[in-house]
Protein backbone atom coordinates (compact mmCIF):
# COMPACT_ATOMS: atom_id res chain seq x y z
CA UNK A 1 0.00 0.00 0.00
CA UNK A 2 1.35 3.64 -1.17
CA UNK A 3 2.34 5.89 2.11
CA UNK A 4 -0.05 8.52 0.93
CA UNK A 5 -2.51 5.99 1.25
CA UNK A 6 -1.84 4.93 4.44
CA UNK A 7 -1.73 8.34 5.99
CA UNK A 8 -5.14 9.05 4.63
CA UNK A 9 -6.21 5.89 6.32
CA UNK A 10 -4.54 7.00 9.53
CA UNK A 11 -5.92 10.53 9.21
CA UNK A 12 -9.60 9.33 8.68
CA UNK A 13 -9.69 6.91 10.79
CA UNK A 14 -8.88 8.83 14.36
CA UNK A 15 -11.41 11.26 13.66
CA UNK A 16 -13.74 8.63 13.53
CA UNK A 17 -12.88 6.84 16.18
CA UNK A 18 -13.63 9.41 18.67
CA UNK A 19 -16.56 10.06 17.45
CA UNK A 20 -17.74 6.28 17.99
CA UNK A 21 -15.67 7.04 21.52
CA UNK A 22 -17.88 9.81 22.13
CA UNK A 23 -21.08 8.71 21.24
CA UNK A 24 -20.51 5.51 23.26
CA UNK A 25 -19.60 7.21 26.25
CA UNK A 26 -22.34 10.29 26.10
CA UNK A 27 -25.27 7.93 25.34
CA UNK A 28 -26.58 7.42 28.91
CA UNK A 29 -25.37 10.99 30.25
CA UNK A 30 -27.72 12.73 32.28
CA UNK A 31 -25.30 15.54 33.47
CA UNK A 32 -27.12 18.72 31.74
CA UNK A 33 -23.42 20.09 30.44
CA UNK A 34 -22.57 16.72 29.06
CA UNK A 35 -25.59 15.76 26.89
CA UNK A 36 -25.14 12.88 24.38
CA UNK A 37 -23.52 13.36 21.12
CA UNK A 38 -26.95 12.01 19.41
CA UNK A 39 -28.90 15.20 21.09
CA UNK A 40 -25.87 17.62 19.73
CA UNK A 41 -26.18 16.45 16.61
CA UNK A 42 -30.22 16.45 16.28
CA UNK A 43 -29.61 20.09 17.76
CA UNK A 44 -27.24 20.94 15.08
CA UNK A 45 -29.59 20.06 12.29
CA UNK A 46 -31.88 21.71 13.32
CA UNK A 47 -30.17 25.32 14.35
CA UNK A 48 -27.05 25.12 11.69
CA UNK A 49 -29.08 23.82 8.95
CA UNK A 50 -31.81 25.13 8.94
CA UNK A 51 -33.32 27.83 11.74
CA UNK A 52 -29.92 29.82 11.82
CA UNK A 53 -28.15 28.93 8.41
CA UNK A 54 -28.74 31.97 6.73
CA UNK A 55 -28.94 34.77 9.45
CA UNK A 56 -25.80 33.58 11.21
CA UNK A 57 -23.54 30.99 9.58
CA UNK A 58 -23.66 32.82 6.17
CA UNK A 59 -22.95 36.14 7.98
CA UNK A 60 -20.00 34.72 10.08
CA UNK A 61 -18.86 33.45 6.88
CA UNK A 62 -19.16 36.64 4.76
CA UNK A 63 -17.50 38.54 7.70
CA UNK A 64 -14.51 35.90 7.80
CA UNK A 65 -14.21 36.13 3.99
CA UNK A 66 -14.15 39.78 3.54
CA UNK A 67 -12.00 40.32 6.35
CA UNK A 68 -9.35 37.87 5.46
CA UNK A 69 -9.36 38.80 1.71
CA UNK A 70 -8.98 42.55 2.90
CA UNK A 71 -5.80 41.45 4.96
CA UNK A 72 -4.15 39.61 2.63
CA UNK A 73 -4.53 42.43 -0.11
CA UNK A 74 -3.29 45.05 2.28
CA UNK A 75 -0.32 42.62 3.91
CA UNK A 76 0.82 42.09 0.20
CA UNK A 77 0.89 45.58 -1.11
CA UNK A 78 2.32 47.01 2.21
CA UNK A 79 4.93 44.36 2.43
CA UNK A 80 6.01 44.71 -1.07
CA UNK A 81 6.45 48.39 -0.21
CA UNK A 82 8.33 48.33 2.71
CA UNK A 83 10.43 45.74 1.69
CA UNK A 84 11.23 47.31 -1.79
CA UNK A 85 11.17 51.38 -0.45
CA UNK A 86 13.94 51.92 2.86
CA UNK A 87 13.00 54.85 3.75
CA UNK A 88 9.09 53.69 4.31
CA UNK A 89 10.44 50.79 6.44
CA UNK A 90 12.76 52.91 8.29
CA UNK A 91 9.28 55.00 9.15
CA UNK A 92 6.71 52.41 9.89
CA UNK A 93 8.79 48.90 10.89
CA UNK A 94 8.48 49.82 14.49
CA UNK A 95 4.84 50.92 14.60
CA UNK A 96 4.26 47.40 12.60
CA UNK A 97 6.33 45.48 15.35
CA UNK A 98 4.33 47.69 18.26
CA UNK A 99 1.07 46.87 17.23
CA UNK A 100 1.64 43.49 15.84
CA UNK A 101 2.54 42.55 19.71
CA UNK A 102 -1.12 43.56 20.63
CA UNK A 103 -3.14 39.90 21.18
CA UNK A 104 -5.79 40.51 18.75
CA UNK A 105 -8.51 40.12 20.68
CA UNK A 106 -7.81 42.81 22.96
CA UNK A 107 -8.26 45.29 19.78
CA UNK A 108 -12.01 44.50 19.85
CA UNK A 109 -13.33 46.46 22.48
CA UNK A 110 -11.03 49.51 20.89
CA UNK A 111 -12.87 48.95 18.01
CA UNK A 112 -16.41 48.52 19.43
CA UNK A 113 -15.87 52.31 20.73
CA UNK A 114 -14.81 53.54 17.61
CA UNK A 115 -17.09 51.86 15.09
CA UNK A 116 -19.75 50.22 17.08
CA UNK A 117 -21.26 47.33 17.30
CA UNK A 118 -21.91 46.56 13.67
CA UNK A 119 -20.71 44.26 10.87
CA UNK A 120 -18.13 47.00 9.84
CA UNK A 121 -16.47 46.57 13.69
CA UNK A 122 -16.35 42.57 12.75
CA UNK A 123 -14.95 43.01 9.48
CA UNK A 124 -11.76 45.62 10.91
CA UNK A 125 -11.26 43.68 13.78
CA UNK A 126 -10.54 40.82 11.34
CA UNK A 127 -8.46 42.76 8.53
CA UNK A 128 -6.73 44.50 11.50
CA UNK A 129 -5.68 41.35 13.51
CA UNK A 130 -5.08 39.24 9.93
CA UNK A 131 -3.10 41.47 8.44
CA UNK A 132 0.34 41.59 10.32
CA UNK A 133 1.50 37.50 9.47
CA UNK A 134 0.67 38.47 5.76
CA UNK A 135 3.10 41.62 6.01
CA UNK A 136 5.76 40.37 7.89
CA UNK A 137 5.94 37.10 5.45
CA UNK A 138 5.62 39.03 2.79
CA UNK A 139 8.65 41.41 3.90
CA UNK A 140 10.34 38.92 4.76
CA UNK A 141 9.96 36.78 1.51
CA UNK A 142 10.92 39.93 -0.89
CA UNK A 143 14.11 40.83 1.02
CA UNK A 144 15.00 37.24 1.16
CA UNK A 145 15.37 37.61 -3.05
CA UNK A 146 18.63 37.07 -4.29
CA UNK A 147 20.78 40.16 -5.07
CA UNK A 148 21.53 38.78 -8.34
CA UNK A 149 18.06 38.40 -9.23
CA UNK A 150 17.26 41.97 -8.15
CA UNK A 151 20.32 43.03 -10.16
CA UNK A 152 18.65 41.45 -13.41
CA UNK A 153 15.73 43.46 -12.50
CA UNK A 154 17.48 46.28 -12.83
CA UNK A 155 19.41 46.00 -16.16
CA UNK A 156 15.78 45.09 -17.71
CA UNK A 157 14.64 48.05 -16.24
CA UNK A 158 11.20 46.68 -15.06
CA UNK A 159 8.69 48.56 -13.17
CA UNK A 160 7.61 47.99 -9.90
CA UNK A 161 4.89 45.95 -10.61
CA UNK A 162 6.67 43.96 -12.94
CA UNK A 163 9.06 43.44 -11.05
CA UNK A 164 6.06 42.80 -7.76
CA UNK A 165 4.19 40.27 -10.28
CA UNK A 166 6.90 38.63 -12.36
CA UNK A 167 9.93 38.13 -9.72
CA UNK A 168 9.14 38.78 -6.38
CA UNK A 169 5.77 37.49 -5.75
CA UNK A 170 7.04 34.10 -7.02
CA UNK A 171 10.14 34.04 -5.37
CA UNK A 172 8.94 34.74 -2.11
CA UNK A 173 5.51 32.90 -2.55
CA UNK A 174 5.67 29.80 -0.35
CA UNK A 175 6.45 32.79 2.47
CA UNK A 176 3.84 34.69 1.52
CA UNK A 177 1.56 31.61 1.67
CA UNK A 178 2.92 30.16 5.47
CA UNK A 179 2.16 33.78 6.63
CA UNK A 180 -1.67 33.61 4.87
CA UNK A 181 -2.03 30.23 6.46
CA UNK A 182 -1.38 32.15 9.97
CA UNK A 183 -3.63 35.15 9.47
CA UNK A 184 -6.61 32.50 8.08
CA UNK A 185 -6.47 31.05 11.64
CA UNK A 186 -6.36 34.49 13.07
CA UNK A 187 -9.04 35.91 11.26
CA UNK A 188 -11.33 32.95 12.67
CA UNK A 189 -10.49 33.59 15.90
CA UNK A 190 -10.97 36.74 16.03
CA UNK A 191 -14.70 36.45 13.78
CA UNK A 192 -15.80 34.63 17.03
CA UNK A 193 -14.19 36.87 19.34
CA UNK A 194 -15.89 39.88 18.18
CA UNK A 195 -19.21 38.15 17.77
CA UNK A 196 -19.17 36.64 21.65
CA UNK A 197 -18.06 40.63 22.45
CA UNK A 198 -20.02 43.16 19.98
CA UNK A 199 -22.64 41.11 18.19
CA UNK A 200 -25.93 39.57 18.82
CA UNK A 201 -25.92 37.49 15.47
CA UNK A 202 -23.62 35.28 14.10
CA UNK A 203 -22.04 31.89 15.02
CA UNK A 204 -20.10 32.88 18.13
CA UNK A 205 -22.84 35.20 19.40
CA UNK A 206 -25.26 32.57 19.17
CA UNK A 207 -23.05 29.91 20.94
CA UNK A 208 -22.58 32.83 23.68
CA UNK A 209 -26.01 33.25 24.21
CA UNK A 210 -26.69 29.20 24.16
CA UNK A 211 -24.32 28.93 27.07
CA UNK A 212 -25.40 31.92 28.95
CA UNK A 213 -28.74 30.73 28.68
CA UNK A 214 -27.88 27.28 29.98
CA UNK A 215 -28.51 25.52 26.77
CA UNK A 216 -25.73 22.70 26.78
CA UNK A 217 -26.68 20.98 22.88
CA UNK A 218 -27.36 24.36 21.35
CA UNK A 219 -23.77 25.22 23.00
CA UNK A 220 -21.68 22.13 21.64
CA UNK A 221 -23.57 22.05 17.95
CA UNK A 222 -22.35 25.82 17.81
CA UNK A 223 -18.75 24.16 19.12
CA UNK A 224 -19.27 21.49 16.86
CA UNK A 225 -19.96 23.67 14.01
CA UNK A 226 -17.10 26.16 14.79
CA UNK A 227 -14.66 23.28 14.47
CA UNK A 228 -15.89 21.85 11.34
CA UNK A 229 -15.29 25.32 9.49
CA UNK A 230 -12.20 25.97 10.97
CA UNK A 231 -11.35 22.41 9.45
CA UNK A 232 -12.63 22.54 5.94
CA UNK A 233 -11.09 26.26 5.60
CA UNK A 234 -7.64 25.14 6.58
CA UNK A 235 -8.03 21.72 4.12
CA UNK A 236 -9.61 24.63 1.26
CA UNK A 237 -6.36 26.84 1.78
CA UNK A 238 -3.92 23.85 2.04
CA UNK A 239 -5.06 22.42 -1.24
CA UNK A 240 -5.01 25.56 -3.29
CA UNK A 241 -1.41 26.53 -1.65
CA UNK A 242 -0.38 23.09 -3.31
CA UNK A 243 -1.80 24.14 -6.44
CA UNK A 244 -0.43 27.75 -6.65
CA UNK A 245 2.80 26.46 -5.03
CA UNK A 246 2.60 23.04 -7.03
CA UNK A 247 6.28 23.76 -8.66
CA UNK A 248 7.75 24.66 -5.28
CA UNK A 249 6.56 21.66 -3.85
CA UNK A 250 8.00 19.73 -6.70
CA UNK A 251 11.49 20.92 -6.36
CA UNK A 252 11.53 20.34 -2.70
CA UNK A 253 10.56 16.56 -3.27
CA UNK A 254 13.40 16.15 -5.70
CA UNK A 255 15.77 17.59 -3.58
CA UNK A 256 15.15 15.57 -0.52
CA UNK A 257 15.62 12.34 -2.97
CA UNK A 258 18.29 13.32 -4.35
Amino acid sequence: MKPAAVNWILGTATPVACAVLWWAGSAESANPFFPPLASILGRFEDLWLFDHFGSDVLVSLGNLAVGYVLAVVIGVVLGFLFATVAPVRWMFEPVVHFVRGIPPVALVPILITVIGFGAEMRIASIVLAALFPTLIATMDGIRSVDGVVRDVCAVYRLGPMERMARVYLPSAGPRIASGMQVSLQIAFIVMIASEMLGSSQGIGAMTLLAQQSFLAADMWAGILLLGLIGFLTNLVFDIAKSRALAWYIGSRRQERAS
